[in-house]
């Protein structure tokens, strides 16, 4: 296996979704490094990986990434994967890959799962693209600032959210974007607990009267038009 930086995609739920490109790279790297090493172990665990692991987060990865690029100028293959999903979609890896690609070693990816395309794929709504707008920010200063922004984009925009503001969310879409806007949302995908649901923010809210939300969520608005 050549020396370089393997961007490894894994699954966003289910485990039965990494593929055998992915499985095979793992296994044959010289070190995962990994969003969170416990976590990954469920991955490897299921998959008999026993290539060693190493946590690269975002409050370590300006310093992990010396580490990496030392190791691939030495002739090693490393492998990078985060939690679920692709590494630098709202996740730790970017600044990783920035730094290797200026430190000009060889990078490429082992493409996977992600929530944002699964979504966008469930919703039906992304027949002419997409605008990602991620994860808003935790102050309703900002999370009012960054809704406005797309208020009148002419694509569906998705958005990360938490389940601890997954309700509080959709009140503000329907305040800032209007009651009639209409949005789909996915919740716990590719799980055995998948739920999706379309319709407007009052009529998802109500959904989910009396319930806890758990799990990660997507939620994508309609274009304006």
């Amino acid at each position: 296996m050549d020396a370089g930086l393997y961007i490894v995609g894994t699954p966003i739920g289910n485990l039965g979704d990494l593929s055998i490109r992915a499985l095979e790279t793992l296994k044959e790297a010289d070190l995962i490094v990994a969003e969170d090493t416990r976590h990954t172990r469920r991955l490897t665990g299921r998959y008999e990986i026993t290539t060693r692991l190493m946590s690269c987060h975002k409050f370590n990865e300006v310093q992990r990434s010396e580490q990496i690029i030392e190791r691939i100028q030495n002739g090693e293959a490393v492998a990078m994967v985060t939690d679920s999903g692709m590494p630098g979609i709202s996740d730790p890896g970017a600044r990783v890959v920035a730094l290797c690609r200026k430190a000009e070693v060889m990078i490429t990816s082992i493409p996977g799962p992600a929530a944002v395309t699964t979504a966008i794929a469930l919703s039906g709504f992304g027949e002419k693209g997409f605008i990602f707008a991620g994860f808003l920010p935790h102050k309703s200063g900002g999370r009012k600032r960054d809704l406005l922004k797309w208020a009148e984009a002419d694509l569906p925009v998705v958005f990360y959210e938490s389940p601890y503001r997954f309700i509080k969310l959709l009140g503000e879409i329907e305040e800032h974007l209007g009651a009639d806007r209409m949005v789909f949302t996915g919740r716990e995908l590719t799980k055995k607990f998948e739920e999706l649901t379309a319709g407007t923010p009052a009529e998802i809210r109500d959904s989910y009267e009396g319930r806890n939300v758990k799990g990660e969520c997507v939620v994508i608005v309609q274009p304006a038009s």
